[in-house]
């Protein structure tokens, strides 16, 4: 079952429970996987589902932090709520151990050896570690491994 049918089907399953919340989630996703499928033309392939559901996730950790700096802890809760909502279609994340790891070898295979050849790095790095690790984090990781 790709992920846009598990997604049809959780909303189909939160409307059958009465589970307003996670239901209004589920269906800001499939809005936005719905208007990446107009723009595009054609149904989304999964890899492209994980994309739009690591932008979503992206904002709303931004919007987290922001909300918690405010002090507006109501806002803050409702976020985390809907991070672990679509958390749920996510791939397991990797650990910082292992991201370590493959940063290691990306740096081998590139043969990178200062920060000025990063964008090399990153650029064999990213698709082995996409929507399985927060660009953040692996830029990091990078940076501190190149100096």
């Amino acid at each position: 079952m790709n992920l846009s049918d598990r997604l049809n089907d959780d909303m189909k399953q939160a409307m059958k429970n009465q589970d307003k919340f996670k239901l209004t989630t589920i269906r800001m996703i499939r809005a936005s996987v719905k208007n990446a499928e107009i723009d595009l033309k054609r149904p989304l392939e999964d890899s492209e589902v994980l994309d739009i559901l690591s932008r979503e996730i992206k904002q709303r950790k931004d919007s987290l932090q922001e909300f918690e700096k405010a002090g507006r802890d109501d806002l803050a809760t409702t976020v985390a709520a809907e991070i672990d909502i679509i958390g749920v279609y996510l791939p397991e994340q990797l650990t910082e151990v292992e991201i370590k790891s493959i940063v290691l070898q990306a740096i081998q295979e590139t043969g990178a050896s200062s920060k000025a050849e990063m964008g090399k790095v990153m650029s064999a790095l990213m698709p082995k570690v996409k929507g399985r690790a927060d660009g953040k984090l692996v830029n990091t990781i990078v940076q501190q491994s190149l100096q």
